[in-house]
């Protein structure tokens, strides 16, 4: 117990430690903070707010009564799984790599906690991504579909470059939540798409047996 205790210290070390564009990195992150002033400062805050934990909290809930009205459950649990289910998993990344933030103290610096991956942007990349799945089908003009893409990827990306300048994140932070949002997507776009055509064959299945019993 003590040995896998201290192999798991001793890994997550390494995770914290391991990062090849770490010269990269703190070059951004430096270049941002000394040209940061408090006007600046408001606006990003602003900007960072469509990736913060209070604001997706209130768009899911929403979108939670919305779907149970609609009744529409495949979408409400791929809803769930997919956003909040994501976010869960990017702290527990954090816990692993403990990566530190690249500022800790300074007149900008408001936050705590650890810096790999972000999690405002991996926050924006799953509900605004699962936003656009859910929305794409029902849109049969090209140019619609082309503003919400382009919607969706500027929300994640004007989080991402805010949480950068604001000195919360490093580049690679927000570059690997990206990834890890769209690969999550993807992975809970599958299981939503096998869970709804489970739920269609055993509705399609029921249906005889009722005629049956009717007759």
């Amino acid at each position: 117990m003590i040995n896998a205790v201290f192999l798991f210290e001793h890994a997550t070390a390494i995770l914290g430690l391991a990062n090849p564009f770490e010269s990269t990195d703190q070059g951004i992150a430096t270049w941002f903070h000394d040209r940061l002033s408090p006007a600046f400062v408001s606006v990003l805050h602003a900007v960072t707010e469509f990736g913060s934990s209070e604001w997706i909290a209130i768009v899911l809930l929403a979108l939670v009564l919305f779907f149970a009205w609609k009744r529409s459950w495949p979408s409400l649990v791929t809803l769930i799984i997919a956003v909040p289910g994501g976010m869960l998993l990017n702290e527990w990344i954090k816990i692993l790599v403990h990566r530190h933030r690249p500022f800790v103290e300074g007149p900008f610096v408001d936050w705590s906690g650890y810096s790999f991956a972000s999690g405002h942007t991996i926050g924006a990349t799953l509900l605004y991504g699962q936003l656009l799945l859910f929305v794409l089908p029902s849109l049969k003009a090209r140019h619609l579909r082309i503003v919400c893409i382009f919607g969706a990827i500027s929300l994640v990306v004007l989080v991402g470059l805010s949480r950068i300048a604001l000195g919360a994140h490093f580049l690679t932070d927000v570059l690997a939540a990206i990834i890890f949002g769209i690969i999550w997507l993807m992975l809970c776009t599958v299981l939503g798409k096998s869970m709804h055509r489970r739920i269609v064959a055993l509705a399609t299945s029921a249906q005889p047996a009722e005629n049956v019993q009717l007759r």
